[in-house]
């Protein structure tokens, strides 16, 4: 955010069009390089865990923005128009133009990400093997944020700077509920944050009261909801039918256990001559 409002205010000083999207765009991405840097050399200190250090320079920087947004105000309009849209979104407002940069920016960082899947996978899920193997996990680790920098940038103007962050989490969420596997698990995050990007436009268009971005998060959350209770190994539905199931067998071997101490107690066991039937009292008795 402070770096899509110190664009506006630098093109508007040199009296062109505030709103255009490279310039703001460029400003939100030096903006992001900056926040990244700032999480690494948080986490580097050995005294912040990262996810605090994210926590730190996102609410830091998203309070210089509103600061900056305040003071943006009291200029003439030129020089703040638009630029509250960027905080929740607003698709409709969308130019052809913004519409090709965003493509831009999401084709680049799909190139990026195909480039570094590897370097990627193994430092999310083994650094220690990765650095073993002679990779540099610092720099993937920086790569992998600079894509989450340009991810967002991209879907600044479409959803907007808060509900961007669900959008990065929930397709990847709901593909994670429905495979093990990493390359399928990619593909699944980028075919239900496609469906909900249809369905939430969609959605908008039928309804102009509905802003896109939150219709988009909205399909988001319905799309991981469902996947939440059907997904057929980890939804809720068939761990509850797994746990029924095994509360059953145990049950079972529970009742068997009984009858069979129960004919043992009444001298009926196999091989023994006479009734071989447990009295149902017996049963009663050790089981309830």
């Amino acid at each position: 955010l402070p770096g899509v409002v110190l664009a506006a205010l630098i093109v508007a000083a040199f009296g062109q069009d505030p709103r255009a999207l490279p310039p703001l765009l460029a400003g939100a991405a030096v903006a992001g390089i900056a926040g990244v840097l700032a999480v690494q050399a948080l986490a580097r200190t050995r005294r912040i865990r990262e996810d605090a250090a994210i926590a730190i320079v996102l609410s830091s920087f998203y309070a210089a923005g509103v600061a900056l947004l305040s003071y943006v105000q009291t200029l003439p309009a030129a020089a703040q128009a638009g630029l509250s849209k960027f905080i929740l979104g607003q698709a409709a407002a969308m130019r052809a133009e913004d519409a090709a940069w965003a493509g831009a920016v999401a084709a680049l960082a799909l190139a990026a990400c195909l480039l570094l899947f590897q370097r990627l996978r193994a430092t999310c899920f083994d650094p220690d093997h990765a650095r073993v193997l002679g990779l540099s996990t610092q720099r993937t680790d920086i790569a992998l944020l600079g894509l989450i920098v340009t991810v967002t940038v991209a879907g600044l103007q479409a959803v907007g700077l808060i509900l961007i962050v669900a959008l990065l989490v929930l397709p990847a969420a709901t593909a994670r509920l429905l495979t093990f596997r990493l390359p399928r698990l990619l593909l699944l995050s980028a075919a239900t944050g496609a469906l909900c990007g249809m369905v939430g436009a969609a959605a908008s268009a039928l309804d102009p009261d509905l802003p896109t971005g939150a219709a988009v998060v909205l399909a988001g959350a319905a799309c991981f909801t469902v996947a939440l209770l059907f997904a057929p190994e980890r939804g809720l539905l068939a761990n509850g039918l797994r746990r029924a199931g095994r509360r059953l067998a145990a049950a079972e071997e529970h009742f068997l256990r009984a009858a069979w101490e129960a004919q043992e107690a009444a001298g009926a066991g196999p091989g023994t001559a006479g009734d071989r039937w447990t009295p149902i009292a017996a049963l009663a008795a050790a089981r309830g």
